[in-house]
């Protein structure tokens, strides 16, 4: 997974490159879980599957981001991995790998309060797919 953080002065926001799609939804989900914790404390150990659906790739990354999100925020459970079952311009299915947050393991890092839809942008590039995303924090 590659991404790097983007210049945004009340927000986190975050450019995501990878080799595929279906790599990329994975790899914007672990990069939001990187800036919400210490990703080493986290284990995986309960399962649970995320659908999402949107009018375009770019409403499908927000709302499969704020459906990853929930699981912090509702469930207080961090992500550890993700993986896209399937995947078209407008559903996604996935599998996700949680813990739940313990307070003397787990490290926190921001407060990420929700997935905006500013500059979201999920198109290819010469390495594969890129998106960029911030989050209101």
């Amino acid at each position: 997974m590659e991404y790097h953080l983007t210049d945004h002065s009340a927000d986190i926001g975050i450019h995501v490159i990878s080799s595929t799609l279906n790599a990329l939804f994975e790899d914007a989900a672990m990069a939001m879980f990187d800036q919400i914790a210490d990703m080493n404390r986290v284990d995986a150990t309960e399962k649970k599957t995320i659908r999402v659906c949107g009018d375009d790739l770019p409403d499908l990354m927000v709302n499969w981001l704020r459906e990853a999100l929930f699981c912090w925020t509702g469930l207080e459970m961090l992500m550890k991995q993700a993986q896209v079952i399937s995947l078209s311009e407008t559903e996604l299915e996935a599998e996700v790998w949680l813990e739940e947050y313990q307070s003397e393991k787990h490290r926190l890092k921001h407060e990420i309060k929700a997935v905006t839809y500013y500059q979201i942008d999920v198109t290819p590039c010469s390495e594969g797919w890129e998106t960029t995303i911030v989050f209101d924090v």
